[in-house]
């Protein structure tokens, strides 16, 4: 009786981790199918020519901001096409000194408890009638982009896209918690963005580098109430059966996290977010299913996947540990995991499959475990807005 109740329980766990290993298999082999390239189209047949508000939430950035900015003034970009505009929340008066110098509009606003989705929905009102805006584009205060970056986004914009997400890509790697962090995020754009377009599927939101149509964001902005605004984005987009082009080759250079600290609290903020949005999805799902919204159905899964630096830890310990109690039982759980050892090297991009990988197995082991920690503190009522901060 007893071995029959641990038999069910070994195949219940097996079967809840295999859901989400046998996700990332097929969208890592959805990755290496071609993408749909589609038909140029004529000039003729393309949308009046673009009018960009671009916005830089910047809550105590400080460090970052002003170099941001001005490399984005850059742009060879016609300088009456875009406004750019930086909402400065608690951030010092030095700083904001310097950003009225530049030629940007500098808000200024004073939230008692901030977030971003407070300073987009702040900005939005505040930017009314400065101009005819046609798109949006949403960049953190770390984020750098080349000069052609708006030039490159207009041609896209032009052919009719409401949503499009740039390649947000790691511009340091200065630690081993850096290099890991940039491989986890290229690991997601081949998973979440590439494969997903490759099948006729929406993109994932990362959060910055986005770009919407003006109008869409400016009435679905004000629904935005969580510290995950790009899961709420996602969720919006996705039930009104709106496609998010992924840009491939449009890059946003991002800082990523060096301390082990910022580590741990952005995957906080993460795994919160992603239990919060499953069950504000959840209840959508019977109509979808019914109507047929493929996008909504597959984005709700992916809230309910287990992450995958979890998976990385589980599986092998999980493999062992069914090993000692039946070396019969445990073919299975080996075989998932060199699946998703597979599926994952298949993801990283070919020039950091060793370069990031080799000699960080220790980081990654204690930034791992110290993730499964944080499960156990995860409050799905929590809608605090946790910063990363940034070093100067």
């Amino acid at each position: 009786m007893l071995w029959s109740l641990i038999h069910i329980v070994d195949i219940l766990l097996w079967l809840f981790m295999a859901a989400s290993v046998f996700y990332v298999a097929f969208f890592a082999a959805c990755s290496l199918k071609p993408g749909r390239k589609g038909k140029a189209k004529d000039e003729s047949g393309l949308l009046p020519e673009a009018q960009f508000l671009v916005l830089y939430p910047a809550y105590k950035e400080d460090a970052v901001i002003l170099h941001s900015v001005e490399s984005f003034l850059l742009q060879d970009h016609p300088r009456e096409k875009y406004q750019l505009v930086v909402i400065s929340d608690h951030m010092q008066k030095e700083t904001n000194d310097q950003l009225s110098s530049l030629p940007i509009t500098l808000l200024q606003p004073s939230f008692e408890n901030s977030s971003k989705a407070k300073a987009l929905q702040y900005a939005i009102e505040q930017t009314k009638g400065l101009s005819d805006f046609t798109h949006v584009v949403i960049l953190d205060a770390d984020n750098v982009v080349g000069s052609d970056f708006l030039t490159q986004l207009h041609r896209v914009c032009r052919q009719g896209y409401q949503a499009i997400q740039c390649h947000r890509t790691a511009k340091n790697a200065d630690n081993d918690i850096a290099a890991l962090d940039g491989i986890s995020e290229e690991i997601n754009n081949t998973l979440f963005r590439r494969a997903h377009n490759n099948i006729g599927l929406s993109s994932a939101l990362i959060g910055s580098g986005m770009c919407f149509n003006y109008k869409w964001f400016s009435r679905n902005v004000q629904h935005l109430c969580s510290a995950v605004e790009d899961r709420e984005l996602e969720s919006l987009l996705a039930k009104q059966n709106i496609f998010v082009k992924y840009e491939e080759h449009i890059y946003v250079m991002d800082e990523k996290v060096s301390s082990g600290d910022n580590f741990q609290r952005q995957r906080m903020r993460w795994m919160t977010g992603q239990v919060q949005s499953l069950l504000q999805m959840l209840p959508y799902i019977p109509k979808a299913i019914l109507s047929g919204n493929i996008n909504y159905i597959d984005k709700t899964f992916q809230q309910a996947l287990i992450p995958r630096s979890i998976l990385l830890v589980l599986l092998p310990v999980l493999s062992t540990i069914i090993t000692i109690i039946s070396f019969s039982w445990s073919a299975k759980w080996w075989c998932l995991l060199i699946l998703f050892c597979i599926s994952l090297f298949i993801a990283i991009p070919r020039q950091l499959r060793t370069r990031s990988i080799v000699g960080r197995i220790t980081a990654f082991s204690t930034l791992a475990w110290n993730m499964i920690e944080n499960l156990v503190h995860i409050d799905k009522n929590n809608h605090d807005f946790l910063h990363t901060s940034h070093n100067k």
